[in-house]
């Protein structure tokens, strides 16, 4: 995962011993070294053996990774990163025209390795494989809460070994300035509490994503989502200042004062400093969300549109987003913006990030613009991954000609932070990331959701070997709820739920950036596997006679087995409840799901004995079912829509 472009199986396998060596003939760069001494190390944790960690020129290697083209200085948008692997029984052969596409068959390649009776083997095959989509990336907002270096690395690791290619950090918003700046330092010692990155972190984090094969797109948010900025400079603001950083969530009125020209003086010494630690040529700027009230009631920002014949809000930002472009375009840098910087008076040259849907990125290729959709990849609101899977760039009935599809670079996951911190980040956007990387890499006729889940659950535990959480989390948390590390109940009971999205939440506990996030809603993870392994199962249980009789009797016990014991789970889990004040809003959640899988195993005791139901009880069970639907305790139940298949399946 991704899948292949192309992909055939040969003959044999090439099973793997301590005498597996790796050679870089031609083309060998220190980065190029450093990937292949990582697949090195990471074939020994996946085998156990002792290898050789010699890199560079190997004779009679088992493995040759040949590159054609010298490493460039900045990793660019339109790099080639094809890929051949060719797996015999006595070698490996990986070319590449450049380095990055050789760490993709790396990825390739270690994702084959399997078990084979007391050995490691990879199968015999051939691959050619390359990316659909130029721009694949992945959003973590470090405004709202910080997150720490370590854990953007990790991250960084994982979005290597789904091949995704661009990490766009979020590093300003109304709660925090998070990059520290030499030229204003007031920046971070008023705007960021403490928390934010130094620029030596910030370069090294720059290098290594690029050792991965990643690029770093910064994020400034500007004109709106400003605070931060505001709080440290007053003299930016547009006529309202805020008295400190914003601790509540959602869209403020604080704003960049776009008409004096003493803004376009500390935004062009600013980014100028910034282009320094970001090779990338890509900035990003915001640009979402400014309404804005004072441009309507500040007596001189009135005066000046009404002299810059600037007839509204919009026209005034456009006016901004113009001045920016022209410093960003001075630095030899390109703007990224989401939807709100759309505008025809801007440059062709802007990207649009389009977080409103594929609509309005096909409005943007129609009129000339470059866009990236993010729009069904929003990961904060916990939808299951089958959602952003199917959910493509450039749908299969695209109304765009083939020259404006070109301008569509592809689609970039976000993971917004108003409910995230260092422990709970992982299980947010792992492994649903990786479903959504094969839609950015693969063909768009890859689409076959079960095969996707099944390899998704494999790459989650391959995944977790890099050092993400997204598993170990849950528990961890699950044990803090608990006080105990004695949680196995706790832990059945907890495998029926799923967190409710981020408007939920919100809606529900009135959030801000010091809400505790340490309640059962930060334990349980989004679309756990069990919801869809129910799902198919209940497909297959109920389509008895088009499945195998094997299919159909472990699709039964599989639904039983779930029923029974998440139902013999619940007393432990109601004393839990009453000794656990931060368990106790679970408690009407408890209720019921004793209920329900009561409702579950009836169905089942129905359908297997061919008897009839009561009167009434079909439509009282449906009632239970549609009451729970309602969001409480912050979750919302995983298993309802195969258990109203099973209900609606009795007579």
């Amino acid at each position: 995962m991704p899948q292949p472009v192309s992909m055939s199986t040969g003959q044999g396998r090439l099973v793997l011993t301590k005498g597996f060596t790796a050679s870089t003939p031609r083309g060998s760069s220190p980065r190029l070294d450093r990937a292949v001494e990582r697949m090195l190390y990471r074939l020994e944790d996946q085998t156990g053996l002792e290898l050789v960690r010699q890199v560079g020129h190997v004779t009679g290697a088992t493995l040759t990774v040949d590159v054609l083209q010298p490493d460039t200085t900045v990793q660019g948008l339109d790099e080639d990163e094809s890929y051949h692997l060719d797996i015999t029984s006595n070698a490996i052969q990986i070319h590449a025209a450049t380095t990055t596409g050789a760490m993709h068959a790396l990825e390739t390649m270690l994702q084959l390795v399997q078990p084979a009776g007391s050995a490691y083997m990879v199968p015999a095959a051939v691959i050619d494989d390359s990316p659909r989509f130029h721009w694949r990336g992945l959003m973590i907002d470090c405004g709202r809460h910080f997150e720490p270096i370590d854990v953007l690395k990790r991250n960084l690791d994982a979005m290597a070994a789904v091949k995704l290619n661009v990490f766009h950090w979020h590093l300003t918003e109304d709660q925090g300035f998070r990059i520290e700046s030499k030229r204003f330092p007031r920046l971070t010692a008023e705007g960021s509490d403490g928390l934010f990155y130094t620029q030596e972190q910030a370069r090294e984090l720059v290098q290594y994503a690029r050792d991965r094969g990643i690029r770093i797109v910064p994020e400034f948010e500007m004109p709106g989502h400003s605070v931060a900025w505001l709080v440290a400079y007053p003299e930016l603001n547009s006529g309202t200042q805020p008295t400190g950083i914003r601790r509540e969530f959602g869209v403020s009125d604080y704003v960049l004062d776009p008409t004096r020209e003493a803004t376009y003086k500390f935004i062009n010494l600013f980014l100028t400093e910034m282009a320094s630690i970001f090779p990338d040529q890509y900035v990003h700027i915001g640009g979402d969300e400014a309404p804005a009230p004072d441009w309507k009631t500040n007596p001189r920002i009135v005066a000046f549109m009404k002299s810059h014949d600037l007839k509204d809000n919009d026209a005034l930002q456009a006016y901004f987003n113009k001045r920016v472009l022209a410093i960003l375009t001075k630095l030899n840098r390109r703007m990224v913006g989401w939807d709100e910087i759309f505008n025809p008076a801007l440059p062709k040259d802007v990207v649009i990030q389009s977080w409103r849907g594929e609509q309005s990125l096909s409005k943007g290729a129609t009129q000339g613009y470059q866009g990236v959709l993010s729009a069904p990849y929003y990961l904060d609101g916990m939808q299951p991954a089958v959602k952003p899977y199917l959910a493509d760039p450039i749908s299969a009935n695209t109304t765009l000609t083939p020259e404006q599809q070109k301008l569509i670079l592809g689609g970039e996951i976000c993971m917004w932070g108003e409910h995230l911190d260092g422990r709970t980040i992982d299980s947010r956007i792992w492994p649903r990331s990786a479903a959504i990387a094969e839609r950015f890499w693969s063909p768009q006729n890859v689409r076959d959701v079960d095969s996707m889940y099944s390899r998704l659950d494999a790459v989650s535990v391959e995944l977790e070997t890099l050092g993400l959480r997204h598993l170990t989390s849950e528990d961890a948390e699950l044990r803090g709820l608990a006080g105990s590390e004695h949680i196995a109940a706790l832990r059945t009971f907890a495998s029926a739920f799923e967190p409710v999205g981020f408007g939920d939440r919100s809606s529900e506990q009135h959030t801000s950036q010091r809400t505790a996030l340490t309640s059962f809603v930060d334990a349980v993870r989004p679309d756990p596997p069990i919801r869809h392994q129910l799902e198919l199962a209940a497909k297959r249980y109920l389509a008895k006679g088009t499945e195998t009789t094997s299919a159909t009797s472990q699709s039964k016990d599989l639904l039983e087995r779930f029923f029974s014991e998440v139902n013999a789970s619940m007393p432990s889990v109601n004393e839990l409840i009453k000794q656990q004040p931060r368990l106790q809003p679970m408690q009407e959640r408890a209720d019921q799901l004793a209920v329900l899988t009561g409702i579950g195993s009836q169905a089942i005791h129905f359908l297997e004995t061919g008897t009839s139901a009561p009167a009434q009880w079909k439509q009282d069970a449906l009632a239970r079912i549609e009451g729970a639907k309602k969001p409480s305790g912050l979750v919302f139940f995983d298993f309802l829509s195969p258990l109203t298949d099973l209900v609606n399946a009795t007579r």
